[in-house]
């Protein structure tokens, strides 16, 4: 796959220290590339806490963008073996990285979170998506999610079904969370010919005097 990324831009760097790894599809390499910078066009500074972080590409890419970044932490029920691998070969390229990227395994909830974070989570599954947004309006902190397989059973779909397909009504939904606790949304997506499942949904507190959104 290394030689489809023999250019000179900053994703062909990243995406050849991923070929020299070997651990991940190139499917979450562009994932975790369009999600990174369009937080990074976003959000700046702050300690970057990457939830169902996988390999932690996500928080490694941004640390790359953001030097502003002090810190990332990678959080996952499991972390892959390969991890280490990937981050070896990502700080052979920046060696800025070292030091700066910590892997956690434990559960989502058990990592306490400060206002300064800013909370990511690339396809966490599920409810898992909704946990992680819940924990960031606990802490008050920024928040990007792109969500994925949809349990549109059991999920919260606000009553728009009717209008709405079930994984839409989902995450309309979830961006109306955001904005009932005094957040500023923002909704993007990523190509869809990388996944389909493409909405990316970020948020912000608003400050204490600014005027709470209408629901």
């Amino acid at each position: 796959m290394a030689p489809l990324f023999s250019g000179d831009t900053l994703f062909d760097r990243i995406a050849r220290a991923v070929c020299r790894a070997g651990c991940l599809p190139r499917k979450e390499l562009y994932e975790a590339w369009e999600v990174a910078r369009r937080v990074h066009r976003r959000f700046r500074g702050g300690r970057m806490v990457d939830l169902a972080s996988g390999h932690g590409l996500a928080a490694q890419i941004l640390l790359i963008l953001d030097r502003e970044l002090r810190e990332a932490v990678a959080v996952d029920r499991r972390i892959p073996e390969s991890a280490a691998r990937l981050a070896k070969e990502l700080e052979s390229e920046w060696p800025a990285l070292q030091g700066r990227v910590t892997f956690r395994e434990m559960e989502l909830q058990e990592l306490p979170l400060s206002h300064d974070d800013l909370v990511v989570s690339v396809h966490a599954c599920g409810g898992l998506t909704d946990l992680v947004l819940e924990r960031a309006v606990a802490a008050r902190c920024r928040v990007a999610v792109l969500p994925c397989c949809h349990d549109v059973k059991n999920a919260d779909d606000g009553g728009l079904n009717g209008w709405l397909d079930g994984p839409l009504a989902v995450d309309v939904t979830r961006a109306a969370y955001l904005r009932s606790h005094g957040y500023r949304v923002y909704t993007q997506t990523i190509p869809g010919d990388i996944t389909p499942k493409n909405r990316l949904l970020l948020g912000e507190p608003m400050p204490p005097s600014s005027p709470r959104p209408s629901p």
